[in-house]
């Protein structure tokens, strides 16, 4: 059974009901979720997990990830497991996406103002984040960054989702950015980010929907990571 992923089409829900489709002492499989599995340098979302079933404690989740297809809410140790069909509610840890999010939407504003550069790493957390260009020359100073994303952001663009077929992304392989990792195929549709005016690229992660949202952002050191690699590290400026 798959999972109904709602943090795709929902991102600012906080609270969701769902079913228990399986669980063990490591994890527990739900028919529909509002918790980011960890993926594309986006960690997995936290929060708590309420039974329905009289007696039944909450159960804490310590984090999300994809496994063998199935998205998986962690669990402490000793946890008890819960019988397939129990009802539960979902509780996200609200402040710690937020921060994912906004972050996630400025990493892809920094690709813009980086330009056709390939990204070959990166990074999403709370405070900070990064990404890791194929720039064997770097033109750009730490100033100049800070501008472009000041400006960026300044501009409250609109943040936007669509989707189009592997065939699609085949033809246009300019939209892929990723050097290191390439966007799931073979599944028949690809989800694109689209910050208007500025760029557009495949993503599964969570954003914000306007890049004002993002809020106040600061350039840290531009580091060379080898003959070709440059490391652009930023962070919130209400860190």
């Amino acid at each position: 059974m798959t999972t109904e992923e709602l943090f795709r089409s929902e991102p600012y829900t906080r609270v969701c009901i769902a079913n228990v489709v399986s669980s063990d002492t490591d994890g527990i499989v739900l028919d529909r979720t509002i918790f980011y599995p960890e993926g594309g340098g986006q960690p997995g979302d936290t929060g708590v997990l309420e039974p329905a079933t009289p007696g039944l404690r909450d159960i804490r989740i310590i984090g999300t990830e994809r496994r063998d297809g199935e998205i998986v809410h962690l669990v402490e140790p000793f946890t008890a497991r819960l019988e397939p069909g129990t009802q539960v509610n979902l509780l996200l840890d609200w402040a710690p996406r937020h921060r994912h999010m906004r972050m996630h939407t400025c990493l892809h504003l920094l690709c813009a103002v980086v330009g056709d550069a390939k990204v070959t790493g990166g990074s999403v957390g709370t405070e900070k984040g990064r990404l890791d260009f194929n720039l064997p020359d770097n033109p750009l100073t730490r100033e100049e960054v800070q501008a472009g994303l000041d400006r960026l952001i300044e501009a409250d663009l609109k943040v936007t989702t669509r989707w189009i077929t592997d065939e699609e992304l085949a033809a246009q392989p300019d939209l892929v950015r990723t050097m290191s990792v390439q966007p799931p195929s073979g599944q028949g549709r690809i989800r694109l980010v689209d910050i208007e005016g500025v760029d557009l690229q495949p993503c599964g992660g969570t954003h914000v929907t306007h890049t004002a949202e993002i809020g106040r952002i600061l350039v840290g050191k531009i580091e060379s990571k080898g003959s070709r690699n440059r490391r652009i590290s930023l962070r919130f400026g209400d860190a």
